[in-house]
């Protein structure tokens, strides 16, 4: 030790290294009393940082207890599993479409120029009204044919007569008389052809003259496809020059998940609304249900018939469908008691008094606020809040 008398001697420099050397004897004595009564002594001690936590949660395996006097007891909340009955909904998008039953494609019936085009895209069109006109050489010649086929049946037909006549008087031979009746029923066969050749042209409209039919509608409609103009030249008689439904009646197409098929039913009840009628629903039911899943949506198409006298439903709006599951016996549980660690959903389940093991679940669905899970059992004791304070 310096006297004091000494130390007033010394160099400035030599001071100030004193003055330091006295703090930091003094820290280390201030932290040596602090460690010794705030129990912070070393590790496994009750005041420590592993102390602390054996106070607050005791994990034995896989069950957590919280002991007696841990301050986790106030904050953790525990409630019995429910079990509903609970009939569930799901709400899949769709379109308004044509019904196929009441739609009708166009064709011509022979190849040929289109002279005049009566419809627009849209137009509404009466059964029996004008579409088109189609001048066609193929026509023309169908015609001349079933005039051909006529004239040769008169000309066999007398021909048999006299050959008959002649037969009988004994004036010609059998052989002969079998000729004419052969000839006879080969042309008669002929102009049963060109004229069912001619009647089925004749079907898709009026033949007039030699070379035009005006082709016309089968069924009162709309003209919902338009694939032709003034001056096109049809060449193939698979082709459509145009479509007509019947929109009186209209299929509203849901596209359903694969996941989702459980909610669909043949014959029940679904709403649907559109983006044009906002707050409007309208009932149906189920009448198709593709039995073909869609390889690269893998959705399933779901139909439903709407009566359409008003025309609300325009082809092609988008809808929004709703499907209802029959009622079922559901285990439900607060959205706060579920835990996801990667890609395992978990709870918290009371297995003594304030010890809990978690339990996977598996979520099936949202409903009023809770969540719909299986892995559990009506009754069992699951953590409801302060979950967070379990979880590892």
């Amino acid at each position: 030790m310096i006297a004091p008398g000494k130390l007033q001697e010394l160099p400035p420099r030599a001071k100030l290294l004193i003055a330091a050397t006295a703090a930091i004897a003094l820290a280390g004595a201030i932290w040596a009393w602090k460690s010794t009564h705030a129990g912070g002594g070393g590790p496994g001690h009750p005041g420590g940082g592993a102390g602390a936590e054996a106070t607050q949660l005791v994990r034995r395996g896989g069950a957590i207890f919280v002991p007696e006097g841990s301050p986790y007891r106030a904050r953790i909340s525990v409630a019995s599993v429910q079990q509903k009955n609970i009939s569930r909904s799901k709400v899949v998008t769709g379109t308004v479409e044509a019904d196929p039953t009441r739609t009708v494609k166009i064709l011509a019936p022979v190849a040929g120029r289109v002279g005049a085009l009566d419809v627009s895209l849209g137009d509404t069109v009466k059964k029996g009204q004008r579409l088109a006109t189609i001048d066609s050489g193929d026509l023309a010649q169908a015609v001349a044919d079933a005039e051909k086929a006529r004239a040769t049946v008169k000309l066999t037909k007398s021909a048999l007569e006299r050959a008959t006549g002649l037969n009988k008087a004994g004036g010609l031979a059998l052989r002969e008389l079998e000729q004419a009746q052969n000839d006879y029923r080969q042309a008669t066969t002929e102009l049963k052809r060109a004229e069912a050749r001619l009647e089925v042209i004749g079907d898709s409209g009026t033949v007039s003259g030699q070379r035009q039919i005006a082709l016309t509608s089968p069924i009162d409609g709309t003209i919902t496809a338009l694939e032709t103009a003034p001056g096109d030249f049809i060449d193939n008689a698979t082709e459509s020059m145009m479509t007509i439904s019947n929109l009186e009646k209209v299929w509203v197409t849901a596209s359903v998940q694969e996941k989702d098929l459980s909610f669909v039913q043949k014959d029940e009840r679904v709403e649907v609304t559109l983006l044009a009628y906002p707050g409007e629903v309208f009932s149906g039911r189920v009448q198709v249900i593709s039995q073909l899943l869609e390889a690269d949506t893998r959705r399933n198409k779901v139909r439903i018939s709407f009566d359409n006298p008003y025309g609300i439903f325009k082809l092609n709006m988008f809808a929004s469908v709703r499907f209802f599951a029959p009622a079922a016996q559901s285990i439900l549980v607060p959205s706060s008691a579920l835990f996801i660690v990667n890609d395992t959903t978990s709870v918290f389940v009371e297995t003594g008094p304030w010890t809990f093991q978690r339990k996977p679940v598996v979520i099936e669905a949202d409903y009023e606020g809770s969540t719909i899970v299986r892995g559990l059992e009506p009754g069992q004791r699951i953590v409801v809040r302060g979950g967070v304070l379990l979880n590892d």
